[in-house]
């Protein structure tokens, strides 16, 4: 279970990290963590900013800046790999459990996959399978430190066991969907599901 707000939050480790090879076909390791993304960094207003759960839910939620930050939190030790063929490996992130939010919001057993929904429209579409996997969360700090604007600071989504872009930036909200939907790098090329260890890059049609 997450932690409460007087204790440690619980380490999750992702299975991947105990892979004996651990960097996927097609990739190289790097201690850098490139910046990558299209269009401007975008603003942030505390004031402003809000989080919905939404879609295939029987309750909708929606939190204020200081109510989501308040939630019960993971620490999650992982590997990151970006379809651009760098994979960073054994990072500690912070954030909240996506297991959590679907226990509060009751979702429907019609829903079987999810659009994160960011900043500027920006959308990422997952598998309702991947998403619910024990390592997911809603991160807010990487190895220790709050996230910078430039990796999506407040809030971005954490899915390590799919390419990184899946792991979408500035996330203000998470739609329960019954069908799939492609989010914006989907619908420009990028692979439906995004497996890196079977190298799905790109779509094929």
């Amino acid at each position: 279970m997450p932690a409460s707000d007087d204790k440690k939050p619980e380490l999750i480790v992702s299975t991947d990290t105990l892979r004996e090879e651990r960097v996927p076909p097609g990739q190289r390791e790097t201690r850098a963590w490139p910046v990558l993304h299209y269009g401007d960094v975008p603003g942030f207003d505390k004031a402003r900013w809000d989080f919905r759960v939404f879609g295939e839910v029987s309750t909708p939620l929606r939190f204020s800046f200081d109510e989501f930050f308040a939630l019960p939190r993971l620490q999650v030790k992982c590997d990151i790999h970006c379809v651009t063929t760098w994979s960073k490996l054994g990072m500690l992130w912070e954030g909240v459990p996506v297991r959590f939010l679907m226990e509060k919001s009751g979702v429907k057993p019609t829903a079987k996959y999810v659009l994160a929904h960011c900043e500027q429209g920006f959308t990422a579409n997952i598998p309702l399978s991947d998403f619910t996997e024990p390592d997911v969360i809603c991160g807010m700090k990487a190895d220790g430190k709050d996230l910078t604007p430039e990796h999506g600071y407040p809030l971005r989504l954490l899915v390590p066991k799919l390419y990184f872009w899946k792991s979408a930036k500035w996330l203000r909200g998470i739609e329960f969907l019954e069908k799939d939907q492609p989010g914006f790098w989907e619908q420009n090329g990028y692979h439906m599901r995004g497996d890196p260890w079977t190298e799905e890059r790109y779509r094929t049609y």
